[in-house]
Order: structure tokens, then sequence, then C-alpha cells
């Protein structure tokens, strides 16, 4: 079983991977960051940020392992790390897609009202949209 955790380094995405840990010690768990692309990149420009964006990607890679490798604390559970450019929901669920994933888990912020209906949810895309079932760690 492989349990893919939506991570961005907040807080409500550090509970999602520390409830992944302890819930599933004995299974693969992937964390994956996904940096987001500002609105308004099109084709080529597109190409050009992510060439920019390689760099970061590396780094976000290497905070991302010492992070989670904080956060496993004693845990024994194998875990690996992957980043990825684009729309963090659109991502994490082509992930899950592409790759051997049976279990998604997944912080949210809990917004409410207005600030939700404006700034979107992301947990709640991902739930929507995702061909596996999805914890939400609230």
């Amino acid at each position: 079983m492989s349990v893919l955790v939506a991570y961005d380094g907040s807080a409500p995405a550090q509970d999602a991977a520390t409830y992944a840990f302890e819930e599933y010690p004995d299974e693969e768990i992937v964390l994956l960051r996904v940096l987001e692309l500002a609105e308004g990149y099109t084709g080529a420009g597109v190409e050009l940020a992510r060439e920019a964006l390689g760099e970061r990607t590396e780094e976000a890679d290497e905070e991302l392992l010492e992070e989670v490798t904080d956060l496993a604390g004693s845990s024994e559970a194998a875990f690996r790390t992957e980043v990825r450019v684009g729309d963090p929901a659109h991502e994490v669920v082509e992930f899950a897609g592409e790759h051997d994933v049976d279990h998604i888990v997944v912080g949210n912020h809990g917004r409410t009202g207005v600030s939700r209906v404006l700034l979107g949810s992301v947990a709640e895309k991902i739930v929507r949209r995702a061909p596996v079932p999805v914890t939400v760690v609230r």
C-alpha cells in the first residue's frame, strides 16, 4: 500500500504527515510538495518558468526531506519525497493517478464562508477529484 500526503510545509500539512506516519507505519508514504506557478504563464512562458524553478525545486526537495525526517520521528515508516510544479490540487490528483497510490492524506486550513469561496479549497478539490480514498486531517 502507498499513501500520498499533500505537503506544503504548513501546520495542517505537518498534521497530515504526522497522521500518516502514525496511522500507516508499515506502508510506503510519499510526501508531495507542489510549487505553484503564478497565474498568467502560458506556452513558452511556462517552460521558461519551469527552467527557472528547476533550482528552486531541488532546494524544496532538500527542505522537504529535512522537515519530513523530523516529523517521522521514531517512526520506521518508509517514505520518499516528490516535488512538482503546477496547481496543487491538480498535481496531487494527477500524481495519485499516475502512481500506485492507494490513499491520500491532506491537511485542511479550515477556512469557511467567504474566504473559502474566494480562495477555494485545495483539500476539497482533491476530495472531489481523487481516484482513491482521501483522509482530510483538521
